[in-house]
């Protein structure tokens, strides 16, 4: 799981050690549910079963891979619209490609987000890149769903292209842990990504028996999904493991913890730490739209219906990668279409 790394953790700025009494307790730990996605590629649903006005404003996060890949068998998802909220694609390995009628696109990997403003709306594909189709790999990522208030749910789509190099890293206050700030402000130490909902994401790697403590905004929610590994969380103590989150309560910091033992192929704790200043709106979600009401969301599938969203390009620079796997198979060459 390389993501981003540093050679000596220890060079890095510390994060200080909040008091113990501001600990937030745990109310619950929820296991992620798999299926598939798009064309076919393996999630867990990490938001499934967990009551949405914990989550708020996060919306729905999957977990995509991690999968080996053999020849011909990545995928991803074919064109399809969004509006009222933002895409976060954060890739830990492997490589995706997006292209989006608004004029974004990019080939992320290793590290790399995409953050993505559907705001009014848009048309967009994420694919792998035609030589991980052609010939295989490792694949993990994660989407990340923000909703967008009211005022805000029409505004202009926009794309940030957020590279591994960008990423805020900090140490952990006893040297233990690797905190990596994608968005949001940690300890006064501010990650690349501008967001509009104020949130905050964190990708942290804990060292096998290491405790992470981190301050933690008191008027955001607090959330940590297990990617890998095994660990403990909260004041408590309470175990978790890959493919878990858990929704802490109210306070001033949150505790994560890795167990002194861990598995051959994930010898840390990767865990995924989100917060987000609750919008407290009515949410109408269905599909690829998230509004605020039933009216709107009929308004919203009129509009792509009608073409308002946008139209794919008639030279797209990204193709599905089932578009490419019929190319290969009639003979033909792929091209070398991807951003």
């Amino acid at each position: 799981m390389p993501a981003v790394t540093v050679e000596n953790i220890l060079t890095l700025p510390r994060v200080s050690q909040p008091l113990p009494e501001t600990s937030r307790p745990v109310l619950s730990v929820t296991t992620a549910p798999q299926g598939h996605e798009g064309e076919g590629f393996p999630v867990r649903r990490a938001f499934a079963g967990v009551d949405t006005g914990r989550l708020d404003p996060f919306i729905h996060m999957d977990q995509m891979g991690e999968v080996e890949y053999a020849a011909g068998e990545a995928r991803g998802t074919s064109w399809h619209p969004h509006r009222g909220f933002e895409t976060v694609t954060y890739i830990i390995d492997g490589t995706f490609a997006h292209e989006d009628t608004h004029g974004g696109g990019g080939l992320i990997t290793n590290g790399d987000t995409q953050w993505m403003t559907a705001g009014s709306g848009l048309l967009h594909i994420e694919a792998p890149p035609e030589d991980l189709v052609v010939k295989g790999g490792l694949f993990h990522g994660i989407q990340l769903w923000v909703n967008l208030p009211s005022a805000q749910k029409m505004t202009d789509p926009k794309y940030q292209d957020i590279r591994s190099g960008e990423v805020t890293l900090l140490a952990s206050h006893d040297g233990g842990a690797l905190v990596r700030i994608i968005a949001g402000d940690l300890d006064g130490h501010e990650g690349p990504g501008i967001t509009t909902t104020p949130i905050s994401m964190l990708h942290a790697t804990v060292a096998p028996g290491a405790r992470m403590h981190l301050p933690w905004r008191a008027d955001f929610n607090g959330l940590a999904y297990v990617l890998s590994g095994r660990g403990l969380v909260g004041p408590e103590r309470r175990p978790v493991r890959e493919g878990q989150l858990a929704v802490f309560g109210s306070g001033g910091s949150v505790e994560v913890a890795a167990e002194d033992a861990q598995d051959s192929r994930s010898p840390s704790l990767e865990v995924l730490l989100l917060g987000g200043r609750p919008i407290r709106e009515p949410v109408a979600a269905y599909g690829p739209f998230v509004m605020n009401s039933r009216d709107e969301l009929i308004t919203a599938f009129e509009d792509f219906q009608a073409g308002r969203l946008g139209v794919i390009p008639k030279t797209p620079r990204v193709r599905s990668a089932l578009e490419v796997v019929d190319a290969l198979n009639r003979g033909g060459h792929p091209g070398h279409d991807v951003l």
